[in-house]
């Protein structure tokens, strides 16, 4: 029987080179010239309060599939979900405010708007349908692991529980809608230039199924285990006391559940910060697999351009009962 959305010619087929077989984060697609493009889409419901940071961060998040494949963001098409009736009125500003933030986001990154479709409906939601170019010979896919590749992370983890805690009003939020903005709305496309310079064989990016639920895809994708320290971790400013106050979405949960019979633990850790490993990213950074010998070079690239570049584990081979995530403090 035909798989779902497979094509019925082989010939069709054939032009996908990578993205549907092993959770990759966008679609690579051959075109002719010996060149491909890396395709996705991704829209979210908002954030923060702000409909200009909200734009901005959709988009980022957008973005981020292609930088994650090593490719570079091309065009764009605009996606957005709002009331009919936002169309007049002070509503309408808001809609102005959230496209101009994505638009914004599309002028850094050099690509173009092309256009987009809008949707009438009760729920805000807003996104892009992103088109990028990439080197068909130098692909960062999820199935690229191999035993001794470093582990480094180039975004602080947390934005699941600041959201949690913005929306809850809690006392201390005041300045997490900053730091979310700063955070989310910024663009991976240091890291996504470092992957394609340094021909970085694999990566992801961090968004919702948590730091831990996406390297697991790398893992299985590539029939090794990865150890995580604990310590090494980057967190946003108060996330850890938002955490013991309780401030968990719901969907750290389910990607600790989902992802439990897959996780060890070498030693005794702490709670929270393992709980960390699943709190669900918005716009969150790239997880690059960098070869030792070429360590040094990448976290010097990353940080000079401003990026983070936190090594917080590596590749190890496949535990005696398959790939798995080895958790340490």
């Amino acid at each position: 029987m035909q798989s779902l959305g497979q094509a019925s010619d082989p010939a069709l087929e054939s032009r996908i080179l990578a993205g549907r077989a092993r959770n990759e984060d966008a679609c690579i697609v051959s075109v002719p010239g010996g060149m491909a493009i890396v395709q996705t889409v991704d829209l979210l419901t908002p954030v923060v309060n702000d409909p200009y940071a909200f734009g901005r961060i959709a988009a980022c998040n957008a973005l981020s599939d292609v930088y994650a494949m090593g490719g570079k963001p091309w065009c764009a098409m605009n996606i957005a979900c709002f009331p009919q009736d936002w169309l007049e009125g002070d509503s309408f500003k808001v809609l102005t405010e959230l496209l101009r933030g994505g638009q914004s986001a599309l002028d850094e990154a050099q690509a173009v708007l092309a256009g987009g479709h809008s949707i009438d409906d009760q729920e805000l939601k807003y996104g892009l349908a992103v088109t990028g170019i990439i080197d068909p010979q130098h692909i960062a896919s999820n199935d690229k692991l191999v035993p001794g590749h470093i582990l480094i992370l180039t975004k602080a983890l947390g934005t699941g529980i600041l959201s949690t805690a913005l929306k809850a009003g809690w006392p201390g939020s005041e300045n997490s809608e900053s730091v979310i903005t700063a955070t989310c709305g910024r663009l991976n496309r240091v890291a996504g230039e470092a992957i394609a310079t340094f021909k970085i064989p694999a990566a992801t990016d961090i968004t919702g199924f948590g730091l831990a639920g996406h390297a697991l895809e790398m893992a299985t994708a590539s029939h090794v285990s990865i150890r995580l320290e604990l310590s090494k971790l980057p967190l946003l400013p108060k996330v850890l006391d938002f955490a013991g106050d309780g401030l968990i979405p719901a969907g750290c949960y389910r990607n600790r559940n989902f992802c439990a019979c897959h996780v060890e633990k070498e030693c005794d850790v702490d709670e929270l910060l393992e709980l960390l490993l699943f709190d669900p990213q918005t716009s969150g950074g790239l997880l690059l697999a960098v070869p030792e010998a070429m360590l040094d070079k990448v976290t010097s690239f990353l940080t000079s351009r401003g990026d983070l570049a936190c090594v917080i584990g590596q590749v190890i081979p496949a535990q005696k009962h398959g790939p798995s995530l080895i958790v340490t403090g």
